[in-house]
């Protein structure tokens, strides 16, 4: 079992930068998959961006490419998205998710609100 949890959501203006933490328990943090994604209001829950477990490869949808980094830390058990240039777009609850073929754990969302 894996519990993650999310911080460093909130309000930013449009061109500003946020970085989101999510820290999971559990012993094998290490070899699973993580991922963020994000659900803004009236739309469904879309990929941002992943990294795998065993080269730390990341992969990004289009809409961030360039100016989101995800990163992992495997000896503090956590995974990180670096968000720059943001945009009034970028508004939504960003979710932290983990597994290691299917992402099987989620988090409980932080709130990430751009102001243009």
């Amino acid at each position: 079992q894996v519990q993650l949890v999310e911080s460093g959501g909130g309000l930013v203006q449009a061109g500003g930068s946020l970085k989101l933490s999510c820290a999971a328990s559990g012993r094998t943090f290490s070899g699973y998959r993580m991922g963020w994604f994000r659900q803004a209001p009236g739309k469904e829950r879309e990929f941002v961006a992943r990294i795998r477990s065993s080269d730390s490869n990341a992969a990004y949808a289009d809409s961030v490419k360039g100016r989101f980094t995800i990163s992992r830390d495997n000896a503090r058990n956590t995974v990180y998205l670096q968000m720059n240039s943001l945009k009034s777009e970028d508004t939504a609850v960003y979710y932290c998710a983990a597994g290691a073929t299917a992402y099987n754990y989620w988090g409980q969302g932080t709130q990430v609100t751009v102001s243009s």
